[in-house]
């Protein structure tokens, strides 16, 4: 049987069956989707949320009606996947609408269930109806739903990563009074602390009330709703609460299935997204990833690696020879009028690895310093010693900061040096950048250094 099954119908799983219907036009496809939605902006809910996006409807890219009219593909929603059977080469399902379950034969199969927010299981109360993890438009819609009819007052996040920012911004611009705990030194551990500080002190002038190194134990209920947050350290009050602690692989219905797993229960892959099993491929979140700065393999929820590998992993299935190089880590995101950036590795990663390298900070100003508008930014710089190769790049800032981190991504990508960097003819007018972009101005600094 030639039939392509795909569990997932979000970024990774969608751009894989395009993809394939493009090549193949006769091909059947057949997507099962646990949610009412397919090909969607999960990294537009905070947005939603906050009311910049008025309608949900906007972050979805195409419905499960167009695929299945328009390209051919037989996507069912509410549709949950509970096992894979590899020797049997089928997969067994449950209709959520009819509460049914059966099995689905393939010929090929493409496994693409993303992330789910990380919640503690075992502390009672994770799953009350006011604690709230961002991962899919379902759960943004929740959120939007519970403070329309609710009218909740203050909200707790529990961790400091890019969701719990950005979801901060967004309670705060509905009128909550926001508090973040986070167990580490400082918010944003992508960053390195001496970056992270300058993040939780923006967040504090924004008004949040950020308490650090704490850590959550427990909840305070009232029938099957949370009343207070309480860490190690004291019980914080909390008409909502909302998860930032990162996201996990969606794989724990592989078990038993062969199919090999990795970091953090990320499903291991090659560069063309096969797994182990004949037959079988994985792409998106539930996915490791290689590091192509430390060589190692990662597992990163981001939604263009999700795209990427769909394309991929889609590409393969068709017969098309087709590569994933992996990542360098970029990632970006913002908190009212700040801007944050990263890419490539972190002090502690360098050390780690035991690799020698000098690392310098600069602030500048993201236009020249006599036009209307000019903006502080700061730039950190991480190179090997002796060869110059930069490692890793952040940036912080305001408004023209965070996307300069690009210029960053790219150098490391393709092994440039900071003499490189200096050397790139980039462009310049006041109302853009300084004669030598911020960017520039730290590579010269650090050059001096190794």
């Amino acid at each position: 049987m030639d039939t392509l099954v795909i569990i997932g119908g979000d970024a990774a799983g969608m751009s894989a069956a395009s993809k394939v219907r493009r090549v193949h036009k006769d091909k059947k496809i057949i997507v099962f989707e646990k949610s009412a939605y397919t090909s969607y902006s999960a990294c537009g809910i905070p947005y939603f949320i906050s009311g910049l996006i008025e309608s949900i409807d906007e972050l979805v890219r195409r419905s499960p009606d167009e695929f299945r009219n328009k390209y051919n593909i037989d996507v069912h929603t509410e549709h949950l996947v509970l096992e894979v059977d590899t020797n049997g080469k089928r997969i067994r399902v449950l209709d959520k609408q009819n509460n049914t379950e059966f099995w689905q034969p393939y010929g090929q199969l493409l496994i693409a269930t993303g992330g789910k927010a990380y919640c503690p299981k075992d502390i009672t109360g994770y799953d009350a109806e006011n604690v709230f993890g961002v991962t899919t438009l379902k759960s943004g819609i929740n959120i939007e739903n519970f403070i329309e009819d609710k009218k909740p007052q203050t909200a707790v996040i529990v961790g400091g990563g890019y969701i719990g920012l950005e979801m901060a911004e967004s309670l705060l611009r509905r009128g909550l009074e926001v508090t973040l705990i986070t167990k580490g030194a400082q918010v944003m551990n992508t960053l390195d602390p001496d970056m992270g500080v300058l993040v939780t002190e923006a967040l504090q002038v924004l008004g949040v009330t950020v308490y650090l190194n704490e850590s959550l134990k427990g909840f305070v209920l009232e029938g099957n709703t949370i009343t207070e947050v309480i860490t190690d350290k004291q019980n914080l009050p909390a008409d909502m609460v909302v998860f930032g602690m990162g996201t996990s692989p969606n794989t724990a219905f592989l078990e038993g299935s062969g199919i090999e797993l990795g970091v953090k229960g990320a499903i291991k892959v090659n560069a063309q997204m096969q797994t182990n099993i004949p037959d079988v491929w994985a792409a998106g979140d539930c996915t490791e990833t290689l590091n192509m700065v430390s060589r190692q393999h990662i597992h990163i929820a981001l939604g263009t690696l999700a795209n990427k590998t769909g394309l991929v992993a889609g590409s393969s299935i068709a017969g098309e020879q087709a590569v994933f190089p992996g990542a360098v880590g970029t990632a970006v995101c913002k908190i009212c009028s700040y801007e944050v950036a990263r890419t490539g590795l972190q002090e502690k990663e360098l050390n780690k690895l035991g690799i020698e390298y000098a690392a310098t900070t600069v602030d500048s100003l993201t236009r020249a310093n006599y036009y209307p508008g000019a903006t502080k930014i700061v730039v950190k710089l991480l190179a090997e010693k002796n060869s110059g190769r930069l490692l890793g790049g952040q940036i912080i800032g305001q408004e023209g900061a965070a996307k300069r981190i690009d210029v960053l991504a790219t150098a490391i990508t393709h092994n440039l040096t900071l003499q490189n960097i200096i050397d790139l003819d980039l462009s310049y007018a006041p109302p853009f950048s300084p004669v030598w972009d911020p960017v520039q101005t730290c590579a010269r600094k650090l050059i001096k250094m190794i």
